[in-house]
């Protein structure tokens, strides 16, 4: 099944399957952001983390492989009176055209296989002292009920980041933390944060 077709089946449902709020530990890092910085949300669905940040005033752009995701998206920017540019893609087939000051992922669906060549494409992405910041469920998170795949192949460790971001300073920590998300992500969880800044 294509990221489409999958994603879509999940989004079409009523109501945002994780909820309207912005991720926790990406809204914690908003001090990190200077002023009218220029943001992609990669693997962004329904929306929560590019409203809250267009709400900012930050220049946002959102990228996920569902078109029915970016249309909730742009229905709720409508409403609030928000600008978001919307890049409807699987992220395998994205390429690097634009440069941005901070680059948020919440729990993207990449298979271990394909990360590789992603994160290469977020550092060439980043202006210099550029953010990548992110939060992904751990390998451990097999362990929890709270949400997330179950394929481990789907599934991220420490090192996959550590291993990466060659030219960047990284902040990277594997914890327990209680989510709460709309339906799709709800108790405790294993996931690993992620702060990431090109030097």
């Amino acid at each position: 099944m294509s990221q489409q077709k999958f994603w879509n089946s999940k989004f079409s449902r009523d109501g945002f399957l994780y909820g309207l709020k912005p991720n926790t530990f990406i809204a914690s890092k908003i001090k990190l952001l200077a002023k009218n910085s220029q943001v992609l949300c990669i693997g962004e669905g329904e929306g929560r983390n590019a409203i809250f940040l267009a709400k900012k005033d930050f220049d946002v752009t959102a990228v996920d492989a569902s078109d029915i995701g970016l249309l909730k998206l742009q229905d709720r920017a409508k409403e609030e009176g928000l600008k978001i540019h919307t890049l409807c893609m699987d992220l395998n087939h994205w390429k690097v055209e634009h440069k941005y000051d901070v680059i948020v992922a919440s729990y993207l669906h990449m298979y271990k296989n394909e990360r590789k060549e992603l994160f290469e494409k977020i550092e060439e992405s980043l202006n210099e002292n550029a953010y990548f910041i992110g939060e992904f469920f751990s390998t451990k998170q097999v362990n929890y009920s709270s949400g997330g795949p179950r394929d481990e192949d789907l599934l991220y460790t420490v090192d996959d980041f550590k291993s990466s971001f060659s030219l960047c300073d990284k902040d990277i920590k594997e914890q327990i933390t209680i989510l709460d998300e709309g339906k799709g992500h709800q108790g405790e969880a294993c996931v690993i944060r992620v702060v990431i800044q090109k030097l």
